[in-house]
């Protein structure tokens, strides 16, 4: 299998996250500054509630912070891997149903203060406006894949399937089931370029 030349991005993330592994501080503070905004969205996207999402994020880094010296450059990109261990992370608290849907009477509701600081502030137009043109992309990219590698992608990153519960969905050998998501993949990172 090709590995893809690393981008200058990716080699600094990849290069702290192997001084992290050593337990250095100060690059564990600048990953996080470089990837905590993006990891953040990914796991707002998946539970729909900041203050869960905030948890969620925590536990992320907690593992990132643990688990650093397992990462493999040859595998993935350094945020291929960083954005799997929040998404496992988010679906794993919604499968453990943690994740509750309040309902919410309009007399108990409270809005946030204005003065109210942090990663749940409100949206900005021209963010909805960007976000709406990568939904755009993104789903004219999906719809140039191979059927059988789009339907594969969307059953595991929006459904959350395991690659086992993808291989006995779509009837399939599970290195079949692997297979078309890796493939798939690619072809939407190329597409997505």
């Amino acid at each position: 299998m090709d590995v893809p030349e690393m981008t200058a991005d990716s080699q600094r993330l990849a290069d702290l996250l192997r001084q992290i592994s050593c337990h250095d501080h100060a690059a564990f503070r600048q990953l996080y500054d470089l990837t905590s905004r993006c990891l953040y969205g990914v796991i707002v996207r998946l539970v729909r509630k900041a203050e869960l999402a905030d948890e969620i994020l925590q536990e992320t880094y907690i593992n990132v912070w643990q688990q650093a010296g397992t990462y493999v450059a040859g595998i993935s990109a350094p945020m291929t891997w960083l954005i799997s261990i929040a998404r496992n992370k988010s679906l794993d608290r919604l499968r453990k149903g943690k994740l509750e849907l309040e309902s919410c009477p309009a007399p108990s509701c409270e809005a946030r203060d204005a003065d109210d600081e942090g990663p749940a502030e409100a949206v900005s137009e021209l963010q909805l406006y960007l976000e709406a043109i990568e939904r755009g992309a993104l789903q004219r990219c999906l719809s140039l894949l191979d059927p059988s590698h789009r339907q594969s992608i969307m059953l595991a990153y929006y459904h959350g399937l395991s690659h086992g519960e993808l291989a006995a969905h779509m009837r399939v050998p599970l290195g079949t089931a692997k297979a078309w998501v890796r493939r798939g993949l690619r072809d939407l990172r190329a597409c997505c370029r």
